[in-house]
């Protein structure tokens, strides 16, 4: 029975040929998201070696797998925050079975040793979509890296702390205003600065922030409150339509000052994306998930998000 389901399936090395096909799976996949899209992905290609796959059924995509490879191990993927397998609505329980052992044989015939498999967290998931985490634990897979997220679950009861509806009532007397932002110079200056004091920079170059917000430009907004046309915070939205995420946040040491960050999340959280199902904070976690930024977190939970997990895996071929 097994052998004659993994006939059904077709696994390939994905070309760039295919990327309407991918992107077409994509927008109609249980897990997927901008993310996943080929537009995304590939902006920063030339930093990867790309090993994704076509899962094909009669000449039908019914799955796609980001993937890049580094040595003997394949990665899914070096560049997103997470990937794994994103399935179509029909690909059911068993079936996933089969596609993960022609993987395993399509990576085993290139000399992979590993797969790292970066876990798409259940709050991501437009329908449920854990048959990977089965096939994996069927597999010998083990858990590797466990990261910690905040989400508030917007249409639950949650609650602001005290405190925090004090920093927001102190931003709103002070004048500070919401507006959307334009181009995402000044942001990204700010952004910078403010890492820069930790000795880390953005992941995206201005350039390719730029790039991103053509490509997307309903799907990557800015946010930014002012003060008299002062920049004094901004978060950087993705949305991905259930779910909203805060892909950077930063404020100006005024802003701080004045709570300007804790005013304009108020906003985004009870008002402009009010009417979604997650608000998604991203990792408070460091050094792959053993180190937890207390403080950091604690910013997230007075808002009153609580924590999901980003998973990784390791399968050994």
């Amino acid at each position: 029975m097994a052998s004659t389901v993994i006939r059904m399936f077709t696994v390939r090395p994905y070309a760039e040929a295919d990327a309407n096909d991918w992107d077409a799976l994509v927008e109609c996949s249980r897990n997927g998201n901008l993310l996943h899209r080929r537009g995304y992905m590939d902006y920063h290609a030339s930093r990867f070696v790309d090993r994704s796959l076509m899962v094909e059924r009669k000449g039908e995509v019914v799955a796609v797998f980001p993937a890049n490879i580094r040595e003997n191990l394949v990665i899914s993927h070096g560049g997103l925050t997470y990937a794994g397998l994103i399935m179509a609505q029909a690909l059911r329980a068993e079936a996933t079975l089969a596609v993960f052992e022609q993987i395993g044989s399509h990576y085993r015939a290139l000399g992979v040793e590993r797969v790292i498999y970066k876990a798409v967290p259940h709050v991501f998931h437009a329908y449920p979509a854990e048959e990977d985490l089965f096939a994996l634990h069927r597999l010998g897979a083990q858990l590797k890296r466990r990261d910690l997220s905040s989400v508030i679950a917007l249409q639950e009861t949650f609650h602001f702390t005290q405190g925090r509806r004090h920093s927001i009532d102190k931003a709103g007397r002070a004048g500070i205003q919401w507006q959307a932002g334009a181009d995402p110079a000044a942001f990204h200056g700010l952004l910078s600065e403010v890492l820069g004091k930790h000795d880390a920079v953005p992941t995206h170059s201005l350039a390719e922030l730029r790039l991103l917000q053509t490509r997307f430009p309903q799907q990557i907004v800015l946010h930014e409150a002012h003060r008299e046309d002062v920049l004094l915070a901004g978060v950087l939205v993705y949305d991905f339509g259930k779910v909203v995420h805060t892909q950077y946040m930063a404020a100006s040491e005024e802003g701080r000052r004045l709570d300007a960050l804790s005013f304009l999340l108020a906003e985004l959280i009870g008002g402009i994306y009010a009417d979604r199902t997650y608000f998604s904070f991203g990792i408070s976690t460091e050094q792959e998930g053993r180190v937890l930024n207390s403080g950091l977190i604690a910013q997230k939970e007075y808002f009153g998000a609580r924590a999901v997990v980003h998973d990784f895996y390791e399968w050994p071929l």
